[in-house]
């Protein structure tokens, strides 16, 4: 048998909207912008372009519908950006959702690093969906995705005639 790590990591990411989410890779764009002042060094830091970072940033601003950012243009005292304070608490939130994460899976998991293949005293394992949309507002159903169309919305569309120009075929 293999020796195995005593210790193992989680990571966190929180889809917000579809192709938009929150993971370590923005929080940690956040944290660098908040130390430097500055999206280009934070770029540069991280190892990523700026026109990438700026993307990433970007992303944040507009799925979250409040910026969390607010850039200055260069001047006397040059350019750089700022985090604003609904960043900082972006920031905060998402570190505490990661520590309690990474602390839950520890508990559950430990018997993982321990070697052992029997977790006995875990519940059965569920079938529930690992993840899920969150509901915007309390009592409010989550909704997935749009699901594609009935097939007879599909057929109607093969049938109806090709667009014309001026009306004619």
């Amino acid at each position: 048998m293999s020796q195995r790590s005593a210790s193992f990591g989680v990571r966190l990411r929180i889809d917000l909207a579809p192709g938009s989410s929150i993971g370590p890779g923005k929080i940690a764009l956040l944290e660098r912008i908040e130390a430097s002042g500055s999206l280009s060094q934070a770029a540069r830091e991280l190892g990523m372009s700026y026109r990438r970072a700026w993307l990433l940033l970007d992303d944040l601003n507009h799925v979250l519908g409040e910026p969390v950012s607010t850039a200055s243009v260069g001047g006397a005292g040059g350019g750089g950006a700022r985090l604003t304070e609904f960043g900082r608490k972006l920031i905060v939130a998402y570190r505490d959702v990661e520590h309690a994460t990474h602390d839950l899976a520890a508990a559950r998991l430990a018997w993982l690093a321990d070697g052992s293949a029997d977790p006995r005293g875990l519940r059965a394992i569920s079938t529930r969906p690992l993840s899920r949309p969150i509901a915007a507002h309390p009592g409010q159903r989550a909704r997935g995705g749009e699901g594609r169309p009935n097939t007879r919305d599909r057929a109607a569309k093969r049938s109806s005639p090709a667009p014309t120009l001026g009306g004619r075929r």
